[in-house]
């Protein structure tokens, strides 16, 4: 099937069946969709954790909108964004870049160093709004990856983001949540939403062309 046919597919499930697990082989082809996903200047600001340990999933649905999808899901993987923008992130992601592609080491200085004068000088909220809108584009080809294997799943940002990132210990990281990606696989007895036919508005509203 083409990316458009999976992407119909696909629908934000509601309910998981929690006797169905993904395997770890479709998990880590989930999350290194993530890992390549392109962002602001490569420096690739957000993480992925994964949470497939039942009792770690039971704290976590407190926190959650659909604890349902939560507890009963075969694995939740939380999308989190650097808390902030500094020096020594951006310089060990290009000392990493140089050494992985035979460069002499300062080989970018004088690009990381505009950099370093851009968010350096910027508060740390307005970063973090950054590093989050990076995460975004993990989530998606996250999602894309899961409907070509056909695997359900459901994005979210509707949890507690201060009790996940407790519970989680995402501070310790220098990282913050943002949003989640429910992964399983559909109970169809009670996923309500299946059976409804997909919904997008019209291309001609969807869309401005600019000739």
């Amino acid at each position: 099937m083409s990316l458009l046919e999976n992407l119909n597919w696909r629908h934000s499930v509601k309910a998981f069946n929690p006797e169905k697990k993904v395997s770890q082989e479709n998990i880590e082809k989930i999350i290194e969709a993530a890992r390549l996903a392109p962002t602001s200047s490569g420096l690739q600001q957000f993480r992925v954790i994964n949470v497939s340990n039942q009792e770690t999933k039971e704290k976590l649905v407190a926190g959650a909108l659909n604890p349902d999808s939560m507890k009963e899901c075969s694995n939740v993987l939380v999308f989190a964004a650097w808390d902030n923008y500094t020096a020594e992130r951006i310089d060990k992601v290009y000392d990493y870049t140089t050494e992985e592609r035979d460069l002499p080491k300062g080989r970018f200085d004088s690009y990381t160093d505009q950099l370093k004068a851009l968010y350096l000088n910027q508060p740390a909220e307005e970063n973090f709004a950054h590093t989050s809108r990076q995460s975004y584009i993990g989530l998606g080809l996250s999602l894309a990856e899961a409907a070509e294997l056909k695997i359900d799943s459901c994005p979210a940002e509707g949890f507690n983001n201060k009790l996940v990132d407790e519970i989680l210990e995402l501070e310790k990281h220098g990282l913050k949540s943002v949003s989640l990606m429910y992964v399983g696989y559909a109970d169809d007895t009670r996923d309500w939403i299946k059976p409804m036919k997909k919904v997008r508005i019209p291309r001609n509203e969807f869309v401005i062309d600019v000739k």
